[in-house]
């Protein structure tokens, strides 16, 4: 039986919000997520993993051109974005694994690290002002302790990130902020940057997997997705530091709201 085309329709709104979403700020697992849980409600059980695999495929390539969007910002921190790189492919690849092998294990902890990933994010700001007295242009780099804890938690990050992935961006920049990367949108390049590393090792995965991705519904949310990224990142340059920063903020606790309302 043919899907009626308010199915589509609505998933594609809300892959193209969700590109344009995490290309700002993050959280764009918020839109897609529900959505798809709500079509694949037929399949019971297996459908919150196949909802969250073909959410993860949907966005994959829109976090790609976000991240080609903020390409002038990126090579700014190119650098420090490669050394994150290890830490968030391996971790991806391990998260990704553990939600083939073992699901609904790593369930009860997502609401949680998004509580907390919104909240270290709306205090990081007056924080920052106290550890760091000013700001270069281009940042210091990191010393060897701070640049060792923050490759760590990347990849508590990324092992997250590869089992279910919302609230990735939201704990990326509020590690960043304390990291003296540079301003937002230099952080929000280096985060789409990373995020799609995390999405594609974990994509990898999932499509080797038979049933766990409805293609059906994932290519058309793809060419969506791919729209509202580019269309985020730029759009994102032109606004206020402090817009984007409340955003992030708004995003974190609406979407740990979500998660705690849907999990318990």
């Amino acid at each position: 039986m043919t899907d009626p085309v308010w199915i589509y329709a609505a998933l594609c709104l809300a892959s193209f919000a969700a590109g344009a979403m995490n290309s700002v700020a993050g959280g764009g697992t918020l839109l897609t997520f529900p959505t798809l849980l709500e079509v694949l409600k037929p399949f019971g059980e297996l459908g919150g993993a196949m909802a969250n695999a073909t959410s993860t495929v949907a966005l994959l390539p829109g976090s790609m051109a976000g991240a080609w969007g903020f390409r002038r910002e990126l090579a700014a921190a190119r650098s420090f974005a490669l050394t994150m790189l290890a830490p968030s492919l391996v971790g991806g690849a391990l998260g990704a694994w553990l939600l083939v092998a073992y699901p609904g294990h790593f369930g009860p902890l997502v609401p949680w690290l998004v509580l907390t990933a919104a909240t270290l994010f709306l205090i990081q700001q007056p924080l920052a002002k106290v550890i760091k007295k000013t700001q270069t242009d281009p940042p210091p780099k990191p010393g060897p302790a701070r640049l060792v804890g923050l490759i760590a938690f990347q990849f508590l990050v990324a092992v997250y990130g590869g089992y279910f992935g919302a609230g990735i961006g939201i704990l990326m920049l509020t590690a960043l902020g304390f990291m003296g990367v540079g301003g937002i949108h230099r952080m929000n390049a280096v985060k789409t940057f990373l995020a799609s590393a995390i999405n594609l090792v974990s994509v990898a995965q999932f499509v080797s997997v038979p049933g766990m991705v409805v293609w059906k519904y994932a290519l058309p949310m793809i060419a969506s997705a791919i729209t509202g990224g580019y269309v985020g990142a730029r759009v994102a340059r032109e606004l206020p530091s402090e817009y984007l920063r409340w955003a992030v903020v708004l995003i974190g606790f609406g979407l740990a709201v979500y998660c705690f309302v849907t999990r318990y």
